[in-house]
């Protein structure tokens, strides 16, 4: 957990028991709900180095703080619930299967950010691009 806390340090937000427990659920367990965020820090509650349970409201406060430092990354698959994983500065897409609701981390297509070309519409300047790709996972293709 000192890791966590010098990184909460670095990107200016005090290091609490509540943003330590949420950087380590979205560590262990990328692309998950908030619920289910809420449930691993519930989970890290019963466990060694117990944290007191966590509000919604807190949560979503946790969660949009260490968005705005950019520790964490929201992602928002039409038609499915906002995901949360961390923010690995690597810029990637993600591939979601439309079976089983895997997601997958597929690498930047083309160097650095935002790694796609795109016209630039009255002097628009693109730092970003987010790709998310729909199919069928091998998973799931081989028990079809």
């Amino acid at each position: 957990m000192s890791d966590l806390t010098a990184l909460l340090r670095e990107k200016g937000l005090r290091s609490t028991p509540h943003r330590r427990a949420v950087l380590h659920a979205l560590a262990e367990h990328p692309h998950v709900t908030a619920a289910e965020v809420a449930a691993e820090v519930g989970r890290l509650a019963s466990g060694p180095g117990a944290v007191s349970e966590l509000s919604r409201q807190g949560l979503y406060n946790v969660l949009e703080d260490l968005g705005r430092v950019g520790l964490v990354r929201s992602i928002e698959p039409a038609g499915s619930a906002t995901l949360f994983e961390l923010q690995l500065g690597d810029n990637h897409h993600h591939a979601i299967c439309r079976s089983c609701g895997a997601v997958l981390d597929v690498p930047c297509s083309v160097g650095s950010a935002p790694c796609l070309d795109m016209p630039s519409p009255a002097g628009f300047v693109p730092d970003e691009a987010e790709v998310v790709w729909w199919g069928t996972c091998a998973e799931c293709a081989a028990g079809s």
